[in-house]
């Protein structure tokens, strides 16, 4: 038999112990993200001062304002937002009808289809960004902003079908069945039963989708030149060249884009936790 007392001190010891170890935890992930704020505060002189300093001795909170002046972000911002949210939106309306298709039908070669898909979800960009960029000079859309859509759009297409055929595959076909009887057709059927039940499949979807046109670099690099044209990850590093060393506004545009992404995780969150329990209640 155990002894109150102990035990109870034992709990607390232990989760005195895992609350500590969360702390380093969060802190080592935070750390990376406090350096660059630190850096993107501090004046000119102190970036190239021996021996630096992890905080600043004098905070410069101009330069989130005067980064905006030193180069086009806001349009380079806009061109990012643009092709993520295009992009996104041209894959889920490709991979939806694809992965509702394959969980529902048993056709030949289902199987070699799937695994198709998921082979190509294996390709990097970088290794094709050669092939890439000669289509593009066929199709005379180098420089545009429509060959950058259609890039992002192409390689987040294979992880959304994925992802939705899973989903789609788990929700019981009797639901729809049920739907049937009420009168409802196949299209009422799917977006008032199935896609209600899958959403946080279609979240995933939309994050993974969003952030990866977001973060594209190398295809952007290769087939845009005019700086109104590029997104904001090929912007970023010209503040750092063989010419000019602007570390302050480099670390400050790095902050300025994370901006984005966590605006989006804040809105669908909610939405992700609904679609738990969303569609199959009438």
């Amino acid at each position: 038999m155990s002894i109150p007392g102990r035990s109870g001190a034992a709990g607390r010891g232990k989760l005195v112990v895992l609350t500590a170890v969360g702390y380093v935890v969060a802190f080592v992930f935070v750390a990376p993200y406090l350096e660059m704020l630190f850096t993107a505060l501090k004046p000119d002189r102190e970036l190239t001062a021996s021996p630096t300093t992890f905080l600043p001795k004098h905070w410069n909170f101009g330069n989130f304002v005067d980064v905006w002046k030193a180069a086009p972000i806001w349009t380079n911002m806009q061109v990012s937002l643009i092709v993520a949210a295009v992009s996104t939106l041209i894959a889920l309306l490709v991979a939806l009808p694809a992965a509702y298709y394959t969980a529902r039908n048993r056709f030949w070669l289902r199987g070699p289809f799937l695994l198709l898909v998921l082979v190509t979800q294996m390709f990097a960009p970088t290794a094709l960004v050669i092939g890439i960029y000669r289509e593009m000079v066929y199709l005379n859309l180098t420089d545009t902003l429509l060959a950058l859509i259609l890039v992002n759009a192409a390689f987040n297409l294979p992880f959304c079908v994925w992802i939705l055929h899973g989903y789609f595959s788990s929700i019981p076909k009797a639901l729809e069945e049920a739907a049937y009887i009420d009168g409802a057709n196949r299209i009422t059927a799917l977006t008032r039963v199935t896609l209600p039940l899958s959403l946080p499949g279609l979240v995933t979807a939309v994050v993974y989708t969003f952030i990866g046109a977001w973060n594209e670099y190398v295809v952007a690099l290769t087939i845009t030149s005019s700086p109104n044209r590029q997104p904001l990850t090929v912007a970023v590093p010209g503040f750092v060249t063989s010419y000019q060393q602007h570390w302050q506004y480099l670390f400050a545009t790095s902050l300025i884009a994370i901006v984005p992404v966590v605006i989006l995780f804040i809105v669908i969150e909610r939405y992700l936790i609904g679609g738990l329990t969303a569609g199959s209640v009438k």
